[in-house]
C-alpha cells in the first residue's frame, strides 16, 4: 500500500505538474507572440493602430475632443500603448507567474494532499483503510473550501462539490484496484 501509494502520488503529481507547466508555458508563449504582433503593428502602422485605439474608446463612450485626447495620451508611450492593446484587443494581461513556478506549486500541493490517506498506513493504525478514506474525504472537502476564496459560491458548497468529485475518482481507482 505504501509503495504503490507513494509511487502514485509522485507519478500523478509529476503528471499534473507537467500539465500545469505546459499550460502556463502555452499561455506565456501566446501572450508574447501577440505582444510582438502589437509591437510590429504600432511601429509599422501607427495610424491604423490609432484608429483601433479610437474605436475601442468610442465603444467605451468617449467622443469629440475627449476621445482624441485619450487616443493621443495612450499612443504617447509605446509600452503603455502595447499593454492597452493587449488588454483591450486581446483581453490579455501579462502573466503573473512563471511556468516553472506553476508546475512546482502543483507538484507540491498534489504531494502534500496526496499523502494524506497514506498516513494511517505509515502509522500502522488499526482499520487504516477506514481512516484513510476519512482523511481523503476531509482533504477533498478542505481543498474545495479553500477554492471558495476564488468563487462566488459558499465555502461549504465548494467543499461538497470537490468532495463528491474527488471521492468519485477515488472510488473508481479503488474499484479498478479491487
Amino acid at each position: 500500500v505504501l509503495i504503490l501509494g507513494l509511487a502514485n502520488v509522485v507519478g500523478d503529481g509529476f503528471s499534473m505538474a507537467a500539465t500545469s507547466y505546459s499550460g502556463a508555458k502555452a499561455e506565456h508563449d501566446n501572450y508574447h507572440r501577440l505582444r510582438k504582433i502589437e509591437e510590429t503593428h504600432i511601429r509599422k502602422y501607427p495610424e491604423g493602430e490609432k484608429e483601433e485605439t479610437r474605436q475601442i474608446f468610442i465603444a467605451k463612450g468617449f467622443e469629440g475632443e475627449e476621445l482624441e485626447q485619450m487616443v493621443e495620451i495612450t499612443a504617447r508611450d509605446e509600452q503603455r500603448w502595447i499593454d492597452f492593446m493587449m488588454t483591450e484587443e486581446y483581453g490579455m494581461s501579462a502573466p503573473l507567474t512563471t511556468p516553472i513556478k506553476c508546475g512546482m506549486h502543483t507538484f507540491l500541493a498534489f504531494c502534500v494532499c496526496g499523502v494524506m490517506p497514506l498516513w494511517p498506513f505509515v502509522l500502522d493504525v488499526p482499520k487504516a483503510h477506514i481512516l484513510a478514506l476519512l482523511l481523503s474525504g476531509w482533504t477533498f472537502f478542505a481543498i474545495g473550501s479553500l477554492k471558495s476564496f476564488w468563487s462566488v459560491k459558499p465555502w461549504w458548497r465548494e467543499g461538497l462539490e470537490t468532495l463528491v468529485i474527488g471521492m468519485t475518482a477515488a472510488g473508481l481507482a479503488f474499484a479498478i484496484g479491487y
